[in-house]
Order: C-alpha cells, then sequence, then structure tokens
C-alpha cells in the first residue's frame, strides 16, 4: 500500500510539472525508479522474514525482481515508441520505466496500455475542441474518399498537419491509468 501512495505522489508531481512547464523532470524520475525497486526489495525481505518456516512453496516470489522486470519492460516499449513515434519526450520514457519499477511487470504494462489508450482520447478530444468537429469531419471524409478513389493514402502535407497537432501530456494519461489498474475499475 506504501509502494502504491508514493507511485500515485510522484504520478501528481509529474502530472503538474508536465501540464504547467511542459516537462518531466529528472529529479523525480531517477529518484522514483530507485525507491520503486527499493520499496519492492523491502517488501521481500519482510514476506520471506514473515514466512520463515512455512512451507517453502509458499513463499512469495521475489518482488523486486518483478520490479526489475516491469522497469525494462515499460522503459523498452517506451524507447521503441520514443524511436519510431518520436512526440513522445524522454521523460515520458523514464516515467513508465518508474511506474513499472513500483508496480511490476503486469500491472505495470496494464498502465502503460492505460495510459496509451488515455492519451489517445485525451488527443482526439482535444483535436476536434481545437479544430472543431465539422474539420475534423470535413478532413477525415476527404481522407476517405481519396483512399477510395485511388486504393491507398496520400502523404499528408506538414501544413495539412498543423491544425491537427494536439499537446499530448502523458503524465495525467498515466496517473489516471494508475488509478485505473489500482482500484480495478475495469477488470471482469
Amino acid at each position: 500500500m506504501i509502494t502504491r501512495a508514493v507511485l500515485f505522489g510522484l504520478l501528481t508531481v509529474t502530472t503538474v510539472t508536465d501540464i504547467r512547464w511542459r516537462r518531466i523532470f529528472n529529479w523525480t524520475t531517477y529518484p522514483g525508479i530507485a525507491l520503486g525497486v527499493l520499496l519492492n526489495v523491502l517488501a521481500s525481505v519482510f514476506a520471506t522474514k514473515a514466512l520463515q518456516g512455512t512451507d517453502p512453496n509458499q513463499l512469495p516470489s521475489d518482488a523486486w525482481q518483478d520490479s526489475l522486470l516491469g522497469c525494462l519492460a515499460c522503459f523498452g516499449l517506451m524507447i521503441v515508441c520514443y524511436v519510431f513515434f518520436g512526440d513522445l519526450g524522454g521523460g515520458d520514457v523514464k516515467l513508465m520505466a518508474m511506474t513499472g519499477a513500483f508496480l511490476g511487470l503486469y500491472a505495470g504494462l496494464e498502465v502503460l496500455l492505460w495510459t496509451f489508450v488515455i492519451a489517445a482520447c485525451m488527443s482526439l478530444i482535444i483535436l476536434v475542441w481545437n479544430a472543431g468537429p465539422i474539420e475534423v469531419a470535413r478532413r477525415m471524409g476527404a481522407y476517405a474518399w481519396f483512399v477510395a478513389r485511388h486504393g491507398r493514402g496520400t502523404p499528408v502535407t506538414e501544413a495539412d498537419r498543423i491544425p491537427l497537432r494536439t499537446k499530448l501530456f502523458l503524465s495525467p494519461s498515466a496517473l489516471i491509468g494508475g488509478l485505473i489498474v489500482h482500484f480495478q475499475w475495469f477488470s471482469g
């Protein structure tokens, strides 16, 4: 419980700095990664000591290994997105690595997926808000008509992209994704 409270505190700080200054600072993410692994190491040690003398098959798995795997998996996936999609910053990569360090492999990846889904929805809402629903529908219709006539898409010019650009803040999406996973709001 302490681990998640610390994570949500750090995600709140990164959300504020991301929205206010468009930056996720290293003074939040680097210590956050180390703290996530350290808290999971302590959890493993205390859980193992509490269960000494019990059946060895019932000992808990090492949370620190899960923490490192979560950190590396989230970092690796974000590096791929950073390299291929380019709209992400290095702070976003470290933010998700920190989340994986706190939550472990499966919960970290689940938060990462929720983060992308929420960020995409927020981006679409901002796009429609800024460009207007009629303009978005007109551009989508024109593109669909071109594809239907020519069987393929046309390269979109930079001038066409400018009105459609949105500022994407990944930290609020990560905070909401973390809350969804923590409270299991959409689990079956």
